[in-house]
């Protein structure tokens, strides 16, 4: 784990970029705690930096700007020194991300990031769990919408079923009861190039459509799980619902976390997620129709000429939703957990911002300030982890108190 004589308690890393920037704003204006949050700026143009520390009149002489070569070994070192947690919104990972996990790997420096690339994440533990053990470095990877709702959801509801009923859930749903937020050029250039190897790599996409994919390494028998890949009518709920696209890596995240967790989760523990579209005849043409974009939307993914469409009509890298439009996003989440004598526990996860771009910055924020902060409260050995099996119930309340998220017990 860091070293607390370490200059900085967090280096964003991809300052410059549209989530960075938002990742920046929050920190800038950040003084919930008594004890002052010290924190750098790093990314591969100083300009640009400068750019963003003018624009959000971030504190010169308090914030300091670190540019570098993100494929030079030792200066990524040399960064990683300077902090006890890194903090990286620079994606497409798969392209940008290794070298600098391996680095705080090196280093034992605290990681968090956004990557939803659940092939990149299995490569990490891979090439490097055993090094972070060792080094005392704790790498954990999806800390934004994906997967720390569907993730500490899920833990929390665990945590109420073993309180009400002395038993884990079985089996734990997860319904998309409401959401509004929008894409920008660098998720969405994270998916086309997960696509791309998916396209030229049978073992990718056999990874990608895997929900254990991410329990590599880990003594887990595999349950076959209801993955919801068609619309269908949900009997339990009464309601319609469709694939969500975000089930993939969130199962995965929460499947790891059960592996991880024995003691709280069932060996034949099942997960799934979808949309709810509603009830009746309108429920079912509002599933449908979701349905089949997506499915376009994969489709289209799969070869390089549409993907290169995809890419000239799609937003950017650095290109996102305007303040206004992340200031009304909004989501709920509906989770339903059953033991295996059918005693069910239900609880709702809010956020009352954008998920994808306002919500996750903070969400990222306190995951890094937590490792950085609260070293007594949580996980303290090195190695790869969920925000659940690292986190727990200490980012639920950081999350809580500082980000406008809400984790409640139904009746």
């Amino acid at each position: 784990m860091a070293d607390s004589k370490r200059e900085l308690d967090l280096v964003v890393f991809g300052a410059s970029g549209f989530t960075g920037r938002i990742v920046c704003e929050y920190l800038r204006d950040y003084s919930a705690e008594k004890k002052p949050l010290h924190w750098g700026m790093a990314g591969r143009s100083r300009a640009r930096l400068q750019d963003v520390q003018h624009a959000l009149n971030i504190a010169q002489d308090l914030v300091p700007l670190i540019s570098l070569d993100n494929t030079d070994t030792s200066e990524l070192i040399a960064l990683c020194c300077r902090t006890s947690v890194v903090l990286s919104t620079a994606g497409p990972y798969a392209l940008y991300g290794s070298q600098l996990v391996a680095a705080c790997v090196e280093t034992g420096t605290d990681y968090v990031d956004l990557s939803g690339e659940s092939q990149w994440i299995r490569r990490m533990v891979m090439q490097y769990e055993q090094r972070a053990i060792t080094s005392g470095a704790r790498i954990i990877h999806s800390c934004g919408f994906d997967s720390i709702p569907s993730d500490l959801g899920v833990y929390f509801l665990q945590q109420q079923s073993h309180a009400r009923f002395g038993q884990a859930a079985d089996r734990v749903i997860m319904r998309v009861k409401a959401i509004r937020g929008g894409l920008s050029g660098g998720t969405i250039a994270s998916g086309l190039n997960a696509a791309a190897e998916a396209a030229t790599d049978p073992g990718v996409r056999r990874e990608l459509s895997d929900p254990y994919s991410l329990c590599v390494g880990l003594d887990v028998e595999p349950v076959k799980q209801n993955q919801v890949r068609f619309p269908k009518f949900d009997r339990v709920i009464g309601s319609w619902v469709t694939p969500f696209l975000m089930a993939g890596i969130n199962t995965q995240t929460v499947l790891r976390s059960s592996a991880l967790m024995p003691k709280q989760f069932p060996s034949r523990f099942r997960y799934d997620e979808a949309l709810l579209t509603g009830k009746g005849l309108r429920g079912a043409w509002r599933a449908a129709t979701t349905a089949l974009g997506l499915g376009l939307f994969l489709l289209a993914t799969s070869t390089t000429r549409t993907r290169n469409f995809l890419q000239r009509l799609c937003p950017k890298p650095g290109d996102g939703p305007d303040r206004a439009k992340r200031e009304a996003g909004f989501f709920e989440l509906k989770f339903t957990g059953w033991t295996n004598d059918s005693k069910t526990t239900q609880v709702k996860v809010t956020g009352n911002q954008d998920p994808g771009y306002n919500t996750t910055a903070k969400m990222i924020c306190q995951a890094a300030i937590c490792l950085a902060r609260d070293k007594t409260d949580i996980e303290t050995s090195g190695g790869f982890w969920t925000p659940a099996r690292a986190m727990g119930v200490r980012l639920i309340e950081r999350l809580r108190a500082y980000t406008g998220m809400t984790f409640e017990l139904e009746d």
